[in-house]
């Protein structure tokens, strides 16, 4: 019997609804300082719950482990999101979605990201197609993904432009759009190519995400 592929989420959670979807959640918060975890709360955001089911509407059937890192807040810190990596290299999942960004480096992350990747995962991170860079997607070796308008369900456009290495659909089905849907979306359809390429390398997976491209370069408004 083939092992089902893991696929981790750090984000703000997931509905209700989703939780047979769900194979282990974890929740990561901060008290006084100090980090605390525990089990997942409602997704008070409804972020990662539009997350999710982008993701899966692209990938199939897959093991999800959940991450939550926000709570009833648009905050978080790098040493959450570290603990959250940390908790899922242990999971053995093959790729992590983080739709979400910090504007500051910090060591402790950037470790994490390191371990993961010498893990062997793949992580996937959003970024927005304009203004500063942010973390965990400016960190070497995690796949940017951005928003691109011009992609339809199941698209995506290699971008390779300072912001993002990949763009993808964005619209989800709340209204919700931009990076974190785009990232959600292709970190979808690259769990779908893992599930049918298991133990393909991150370099394979590029190679891939290059040559299936809809489009090349970065959208040019106002211009023919």
């Amino acid at each position: 019997m083939a092992i089902e592929l893991a696929i981790g989420i750090i984000d703000s959670g997931f509905a209700p609804g989703q939780g047979d979807q769900v194979a282990l959640a974890r929740r990561f918060w901060l008290d006084a300082g100090e980090l605390q975890e525990g089990d997942t709360q409602l997704d008070a955001l409804g972020h990662g719950s539009v997350v999710l089911d982008t993701l899966t509407r692209e990938s199939g059937p897959v093991r999800l482990c959940v991450a939550q890192v926000f709570g009833d807040r648009w905050q978080t810190s790098p040493l959450q999101i570290a603990a959250a990596l940390h908790w899922l290299v242990e999971q053995d999942v093959a790729l992590v979605n983080m739709s979400l960004g910090l504007r500051n480096d910090r060591p402790v992350l950037r470790e994490a990201c390191v371990l993961a990747q010498a893990s062997g995962i793949l992580l996937c991170a959003s970024s927005p197609a304009q203004g500063e860079p942010v973390y965990p997607a400016a960190y070497p070796g995690v796949i940017r993904i951005t928003g691109d308008a011009r992609c339809a369900p199941g698209q995506w456009s290699w971008l390779n432009s300072p912001q993002a290495d990949f763009g993808a659909h964005v619209a989800a089905a709340n209204g919700v759009a931009g990076s974190s849907v785009g990232c959600a979306a292709l970190s979808g359809i690259i769990a779908g190519y893992l599930q049918s390429q298991p133990g393909a390398s991150r370099e394979a997976v590029l190679r891939w995400l290059r040559d299936g491209a809809a489009f090349i370069g970065p959208e040019r408004r106002g211009h023919d």
